[in-house]
């Protein structure tokens, strides 16, 4: 099963491999709803149907994403499917180094990955983003506050020389999966690295860790070239409701 465009080549595609079959085909399901312009390829099960993984499948997904991709990030569920991945990139000479193999959640890191990918990342950027999903959402890790800024602003220079907003939400469901995932998107496509309460504007998993509700008001600030663009237009996205109102 895959997932993604057809046509113009991508800068990376993302092959899932998983001890069963359907928990690949939802992984490339949820991440295709995240990022609907990356290819995204389910590598699970054993030829036979069974649980288990596959070296011919693994391999054949790999193939086919550096068909259409420039190269290919890979994540894996568990200890026995990371081994049959170092395996087929160990035999395949093929490859020449364009995939790489991620030590990253299952679910969050291709999520996260795809995030990226469609923003434009190359595959050393794609591979961070997984990896650093290992960390989003540790046991006790602190959650940012909202920064601290003026009571409301639109678009207005901070005091540190970069750019402040506070918007409201006003989806009722607040930063759920796609909407994070759209400001996630639309962050990276700007040169500017932008805060949403404190975190990563362009993480989607940082963004979901929020949780943030309907009602609550977002301090959005940026620094950058771009910053004031990049501002504006996560203001106007939360304020439009991401067409949920």
């Amino acid at each position: 099963m895959s997932a993604g465009p057809v046509g113009a080549r991508a800068r990376v595609a993302l092959v899932l491999v998983s001890h069963s079959q359907r928990l690949a085909q939802g992984a490339v399901e949820l991440s295709a709803q995240m990022a609907p312009g990356v290819l995204l390829l389910a590598a699970g099960g054993t030829d036979d149907g069974g649980l288990g993984t596959s070296y011919d499948r693994v391999s054949a997904a790999i193939e086919e994403a550096l068909q259409a991709a420039d190269g290919a990030v890979v994540l894996a569920d568990l200890g026995s499917a990371v081994m049959t991945v170092e395996s087929v990139l160990d035999m395949e000479d093929g490859f020449d180094g364009r995939v790489r193999l991620a030590d990253a959640p299952f679910v969050e890191g291709a999520v996260a990955a795809a995030v990226t990918a469609h923003g434009g990342g190359d595959v050393a950027e794609v591979l961070a983003s997984a990896e650093h999903a290992g960390g989003t959402f540790a046991v006790g890790a602190e959650t940012p506050g909202a920064a601290e800024g003026p009571g409301t602003t639109d678009g207005e220079p901070a005091a540190d020389g970069g750019t402040c907003a506070v918007v409201t939400l006003r989806n009722p469901l607040g930063l759920h999966a796609r909407p994070a995932a759209v400001l996630a998107r639309l962050v990276a496509g700007f040169d500017a690295s932008v805060a949403i309460n404190g975190v990563n504007g362009a993480s989607v998993l940082e963004l979901m860790k929020l949780g943030a509700a309907g009602g609550q008001e977002l301090t959005v600030t940026g620094e950058g070239p771009e910053a004031a663009d990049a501002v504006r237009a996560v203001v106007e996205a939360v304020e439009g409701g991401f067409g949920e109102v």
